[in-house]
């Protein structure tokens, strides 16, 4: 069965790239990228085989088990938009442009330099390659826990990353509300983890689409969780949704500092291990505590911060955010 998929996947891929993109390629005259757009085939057609699946799946269980009704429909449409510009539309041009480049220019130097990254795989004789995919997976997820965990410890990464946590009415869509430069970070920051321990390119472009699904499942609208055992195994909606909870998942140490809690992005026991675990059975309500209307000493109310509501205002404040944080700080 799993044969017969692969065999079709590829047909499709082939279809696509011969009928569309590699004509498209000719008229802008890049025809020296070919090879690469090839690549860049396979993970368009993973991204929409994702949409189609996210929505198929999870949308249904929105409707059938909300958390909460959604008060704000243009904001899960403006969130809909980020997923398709990420999967479908700009962010992989971007990442075809610059990070496949950088990737396969380190990948030479080391070939020309005799230096064999190291492989996990080595590690065990006869690995088979289901056990060397969760081998893999096991290993992303902890560099993955650590880079969130540096989004929420650094004031002008926060200034960024807060725009993933500014949605309050979280959607199956959301998982893909990121700033464009946090989210190039971050594949750049994969990626070379995935070079230095000798993922072959075809199982981390699986590791990629399986994470990116059960991601969208994290932030989906659903009241679910997997029980007392479940929740330590898989993230959950309900232990996500804590993460993104208003003064709690991107807070510590009281009011207004820089931390917070369940942090993991695939497995909750990074979290167990290093003290970030928050298991409290609550679906809380999403968002950044300066996004709240807060008192003045005069009486008056000074209105929350403004994360904007189209994309490239998002992203405009994003960097005003971070450029403000980092002189924060810095003073």
């Amino acid at each position: 069965m799993i044969h017969l998929l692969t065999d079709w996947f590829a047909q499709a891929q082939g279809w696509l790239f011969q009928a569309l993109i590699e004509p498209a390629m000719f008229q802008a005259g890049l025809a020296d990228f070919l090879d690469d757009a090839f690549e860049g085939t396979e993970w368009l057609l993973i991204g929409l085989c994702e949409l189609v699946l996210i929505f198929l799946v999870l949308r249904p269980m929105e409707a059938l088990l909300p958390v909460h009704p959604l008060s704000d429909r243009r904001a899960r449409w403006n969130d809909f938009l980020y997923t398709f510009l990420h999967r479908l539309g700009l962010f992989p041009v971007l990442v075809f442009f610059t990070v496949d480049p950088l990737m396969d220019g380190v990948a030479g130097w080391l070939r020309l330099e005799n230096v064999r990254p190291f492989n996990l795989e080595n590690l065990v004789p006869d690995m088979g390659p289901l056990l060397s995919f969760a081998l893999y997976f096991v290993v992303l997820d902890f560099f993955d826990y650590w880079y969130h965990r540096a989004q929420h410890g650094l004031g002008w990464w926060w200034g960024l990353h807060s725009l993933h946590h500014s949605q309050q009415d979280m959607n199956l869509w959301s998982d893909d509300r990121n700033h464009l430069l946090d989210d190039l970070l971050r594949d750049v920051y994969l990626a070379l983890i995935a070079l230095a321990i000798g993922v072959p390119p075809g199982q981390y472009v699986l590791l990629v689409s399986l994470s990116r699904v059960l991601q969208s499942l994290q932030h989906a609208n659903v009241r679910l969780h997997f029980g007392r055992i479940g929740e330590r195994l898989l993230v959950s909606p309900r232990y996500h949704r804590m993460h993104h909870a208003i003064g709690i998942g991107h807070e510590s140490q009281g009011k207004g500092s820089l931390g917070g809690c369940n942090f993991a992005v695939q497995l909750p026991v990074w979290d167990i291990l290093f003290g970030t675990a928050n298991f409290t059975p609550a679906f809380a309500r999403t968002g950044v505590r300066d996004q709240m209307p807060r008192p003045r000493a005069d009486g008056s109310t000074q209105p929350g911060r403004d994360y904007g509501r189209g994309f490239w205002l998002q992203q405009w404040l994003g960097v005003k955010r971070m450029v403000e944080f980092a002189r924060r700080r810095a003073g």
